[in-house]
């Protein structure tokens, strides 16, 4: 399991990857377009902040796979490191990530609501394919079901592509993806926050800490006392 930020705002991605197990950050152009500054500068940042080795997604926006396939290559030279092209699962994106996937650019499929159209994306050759998990219960019914599809046929078939889960509004959607066979998920900075917190942790925290300055007295620690 690997989890993603889903956000190009650089202060709040500093401070997550300070704090959690981030293994990149993904974007588009939503995202990017909420920024209000030219994106590239934006995605540079990004880069900066969380290194050349963990992952950066950037979407294409072209209409037919030519388009699609400049941009991903203009994306590659223009920013360092481990990115991946998003690319959306339509008939021209399709041929864009076969041709993709010849020239060893990675991709991945997204504005995925379907099974099927993640397989068609895994045998295109994407790397990841992304699952939009609000909006498939919103519009077509249970996204759980969609995303443990997935997972099935890909162990069937013994596809490399991994699942890429996007589009949270709670926890616990993302819980439920992770325990039917989503390997990786991105979610939005006030949702990841979230992941740690319950009301009985801090409680428990100061009850310890109460009853070790009881003994030891105050400003006293493991450290001061060994």
């Amino acid at each position: 399991m690997r989890l993603y930020i889903d956000s190009a705002d650089v202060k709040q991605i500093a401070l997550l990857n300070e704090y959690f197990p981030i293994a990149g950050v993904t974007t588009n152009p939503s995202i990017l377009v909420k920024e209000n500054r030219p994106y590239l500068e934006v995605l540079r940042e990004i880069r900066e902040i969380i290194g050349e080795e963990k992952e950066l997604f950037v979407q294409a926006i072209g209409d037919t796979a030519e388009e699609i396939v400049e941009e991903a290559k203009f994306i590659n030279n223009e920013l360092p490191g481990n990115v991946i092209v998003k690319i959306p699962v339509t008939d021209e994106g399709l041929k864009a990530i076969k041709r993709l996937t010849e020239e060893n650019i990675p991709t991945l499929a997204t504005t995925i609501y379907t099974a099927f159209q993640a397989l068609m994306a895994a045998m295109a050759g994407a790397k990841y394919v992304a699952p939009y998990v609000n909006r498939i219960d919103n519009l077509t019914g249970n996204a759980v079901n969609v995303v443990a599809e997935i997972a099935k046929l890909y162990k069937t078939y013994q596809f490399e592509t991994e699942i890429l889960a996007a589009s949270f509004k709670n926890v616990q959607q993302v819980h439920a993806v992770c325990l039917v066979g989503a390997h990786t998920v991105t979610v939005g900075p006030d949702l990841i926050e979230k992941f740690i917190a319950f009301p009985a942790t801090p409680a428990d925290v100061t009850e310890f800490k109460n009853q070790w300055q009881k003994a030891y007295g105050l400003d006293k620690t493991n450290l001061v006392n060994s």
